[in-house]
């Protein structure tokens, strides 16, 4: 064999156990994510997962958030294969997006470190992102975010067409329901709901998972719905006579 032909060979084994070495970091980060339920996990405690010295690891990421944005990468990754096992083109859009909407509540409360790890990316401004993380990431991220968005944005273009839903922007709608459900979730992560008591003394209740996942729901399908969600009631108290009953 040619030496030229083992240079080919050597480097493709070498480009080969980088990409391992990789997948071995971003799997030891999930998996501590998932532990402690959180994205609170340190370089230091990754690199002792994997049995590597931390400064493997900037080899391999820009840094920190490029190491977590890899992570979500792979979260969103399940995340849609688990959207795609429920949703059904058969079904009516409003059954479907709520098919849809379940699984994504679901996933966001089964790992609460990806609620995190999404919320701590959107936090952030393009230019900051930019700046922390390398673009063949970024564009990796991006493609993992649009599966999944793309999917919804789908069922709401069948729901447009059928009628069932308000005319929108399907691709801004997609991104403000993702946005919007992981935000809602949060309440689920703090379990606290502030009201008002007595002056200067406000009221903390307990917020319980079952109503927190039932409310983020509903919400996403009354926004697809949209202005029809109060055009009707409208029609409806134009419809009665004066002195009808309730």
């Amino acid at each position: 064999m040619s030496s030229a032909l083992l240079a080919i060979g050597r480097r493709r084994t070498t480009a080969e156990r980088r990409r391992d070495r990789e997948r071995d970091i971003i799997r030891a980060t999930r998996e501590l994510f998932d532990e402690r339920g959180s994205i609170d996990a340190q370089i230091d405690d990754i690199a002792k997962r994997v049995g590597i010295n931390k400064a493997l690891i900037y080899r391999h990421f820009a840094g920190k958030e490029e190491l977590f944005a890899l992570t979500l990468v792979d979260y969103l990754g399940e995340l849609d294969a688990r959207l795609q096992e429920v949703d059904n083109p058969r079904r009516a859009p409003l059954n479907r997006l709520k098919a849809l909407s379940e699984v994504f509540v679901d996933f966001c409360l089964e790992f609460p470190a990806f609620t995190d790890c999404a919320m701590s990316l959107l936090r952030r401004t393009g230019e900051e992102l930019f700046g922390e993380i390398t673009e063949p990431v970024m564009i990796t991220l991006g493609t993992a975010m649009a599966a999944a968005l793309n999917r919804i944005a789908v069922v709401l273009e069948a729901g447009q067409r059928s009628g069932a839903f308000a005319k929108a922007d399907t691709a801004y709608l997609a991104n403000h329901l993702y946005t919007q459900t992981l935000g809602s979730l949060h309440m689920a992560r703090v379990g606290l709901i502030v009201s008002s008591g007595k002056p200067g003394h406000p009221v903390v209740h307990h917020a319980e998972v079952a109503t927190v996942r039932a409310t983020a729901i509903t919400a996403t399908l009354a926004t697809a719905v949209g202005r029809f969600a109060y055009e009707v009631p409208k029609k409806a108290q134009r419809a009665r006579r004066p002195g009808d009953k309730s």
